[in-house]
C-alpha cells in the first residue's frame, strides 16, 4: 500500500465516477472535472455509484499507481462535500477515517501550527 505522510496532497472527488475507468480515465478526470495535473503526485480518491467501493490513483514519478477498495458489507455513507466544487482536500488523517467508513468532516485532532506541504 502507499504509505501515506503529512505532506501528501489528498483531493476527493465529491461526485461519484463510473468504475469501469481505469489508470487512463481516471487520469483524465483529474485534469477535466478536477482540473488538475494526474502527474503532480497528489493522491486522488474516487467513489463508486452505489458507495461500496473507492479507488485511489497516485504518480510515484515511475508510473501509477490504481488501488481499490470494494467493501463487503456496507457502504461508504459520510462521503466529504464541497458545495459548489468538483473535489476536496482532505488530510492523511481524514483519509485514513474515510477508509474505515468515517466521517472525515468531524476529525478532531490538535491544531495544526504550521504545514509541512505547501499551499493550495
Amino acid at each position: 500500500m502507499i504509505q501515506l505522510t503529512p505532506q501528501m496532497r489528498i483531493l476527493v472527488a465529491i461526485e461519484a465516477v463510473d468504475f469501469r475507468r481505469g489508470i487512463d480515465g481516471l487520469a483524465r478526470l483529474c485534469r477535466d472535472l478536477l482540473n488538475t495535473d494526474p502527474f503532480s503526485g497528489k493522491v486522488f480518491v474516487f467513489r463508486s455509484r452505489r458507495h461500496t467501493a473507492i479507488k485511489i490513483l497516485v504518480y510515484d514519478g515511475q508510473g501509477f499507481w490504481l488501488c481499490h477498495k470494494r467493501l463487503s458489507q456496507g457502504r461508504f455513507r459520510r462521503w466529504p462535500s464541497a458545495f459548489g466544487k468538483n473535489s476536496k482536500s482532505l488530510s492523511p488523517l481524514e483519509l485514513q477515517v474515510l477508509f474505515f467508513g468515517g466521517d472525515p468532516e468531524r476529525v478532531e485532532t490538535v491544531p495544526i501550527w504550521k504545514k509541512v506541504f505547501g499551499n493550495d
